[in-house]
């Protein structure tokens, strides 16, 4: 079997397991828990760490509860997750047990991850359970998930992990082979794409999103998060997690699945929170020749690039870039709150004292405090 470009020995994964892979018709599918954790072990005993993303919980709970159908109340869907997370918990737990191992659980809202000193405090907690030999399972917090909380879906939610702990790949089992140049539940003829060397929009058009009844990540969640972790240096791999040894098999460079190539560059830590963690609390929007600067020069942004601000936010606040048009360019960290940005936009260095008193710094957004993020940047 030909391999899947890892040029290095792999020391940190990250595993997501969608609930099509976990679920069957009467709850939780046990066989594949107790085949994953298996493949889990036998990586662990090769000294790699895992991480473990886990969805399931909706299947879990509406099982206990006798209940067919997914409901569209929110305090009920929330209410059968709390059911099902605990069902869904003590089956990783009897799973990995078996082999003598021990999981711990975490359960998340994108506050935990937004905010950089909950951020670290959620990175350190993993990283202790990670030196223990601990299997970290991780969720979303679906039982107090409102909509300003939530972090989308656990494909997200796993892309996040990834660059949280600087792992070295990101494994996404899905119950497809990977991505189809058109969806393979429609198309008797769709062909697998086996590798992404760099992303484009157009790859978005290969997603068929339709995901499963219980799931909430179609395939063009699994590509936007495959973006994120790239940009950041990191592969990933979507494949079938019904496939046996899927996961032993990719860690020893198998190819399964489709592998998306990650990019040269590799984002320090603090970049990889402000790109693709932080919650923008804004937008600035700038000039022609701001956007050019930024995205060809490597420049920082300055006031007289700017042309629009949107938001109410502080200074050190994470907020996006984009250009007239509306197009994505990046998100950086603010030296100046918003109120005093729309008092010095259009404005030279040199008067930022006269409009504002004291200059604190000369750029709104330093360079090292901005990635390139948008679709400009990857078109």
């Amino acid at each position: 079997m030909t391999t899947n470009s890892l040029n290095h020995d792999l020391a940190r994964i990250v595993v997501k397991v969608g609930s099509n892979v976990l679920t069957a018709r009467d709850g939780l599918n046990l066989d594949i828990i107790q085949a994953l954790s298996e493949q889990i072990c036998r990586l662990l005993d090769q000294g790699i760490e895992v991480i473990l993303v886990s969805s399931g919980a909706m299947a879990s709970g509406m099982k206990k509860m006798g209940i067919a159908k997914r409901p569209d109340a929110i305090p009920q869907r929330q209410a059968i997750a709390a059911v099902g997370q605990a069902g869904l918990i003590l089956e990783w737990e009897n799973a990995f047990s078996r082999f003598g191992r021990q999981v711990a659980q975490i359960l998340l809202t994108s506050e935990d991850l937004t905010n950089r000193k909950r951020y670290l405090n959620v990175r350190n907690a993993m990283n202790a359970l990670l030196e223990w030999k601990v299997v970290p399972v991780i969720n979303e917090n679906d039982t107090i998930m409102v909509e300003e909380i939530k972090l989308g879906d656990n494909d997200n939610l796993a892309a996040m992990i990834t660059l949280l702990l600087d792992a070295d790949i990101f494994i996404n089992l899905t119950d497809i082979d990977g991505l189809y140049d058109k969806d393979p539940r429609v198309h008797g003829d769709a062909k697998l794409i086996s590798r992404v060397t760099a992303y484009s929009r157009s790859i978005e058009k290969f997603a068929g999103d339709i995901p499963g009844a219980l799931g909430t990540g179609g395939m063009l969640s699994k590509i936007r998060a495959a973006r994120k972790v790239t940009a950041s240096g990191i592969p990933m791999v979507i494949a079938k997690g019904f496939r046996p040894d899927v996961l032993v098999g990719i860690a020893s460079g198998e190819s399964h699945g489709t592998f998306f190539v990650p990019q040269d560059r590799k984002l320090n830590r603090r970049k990889c929170w402000i790109g693709y963690t932080a919650k923008p609390q804004g937008t600035l929007v700038v000039d022609g020749g701001a956007a050019n600067a930024l995205l060809t020069n490597g420049k920082s942004l300055l006031p007289g690039g700017i042309s629009e601000v949107s938001g109410r936010f502080s200074a050190g606040a994470v907020v996006m870039v984009t250009d007239v048009a509306g197009n994505l360019i990046g998100t950086g960290l603010v030296n100046y709150g918003a109120d005093e940005i729309r008092a010095i936009m259009g404005c030279k260095t040199s008067e930022i004292v006269s409009k504002l008193g004291q200059k604190t710094y000369d750029e709104v957004i330093h360079r090292n405090n901005l990635v390139i993020t948008g679709e400009i940047a990857s078109a």
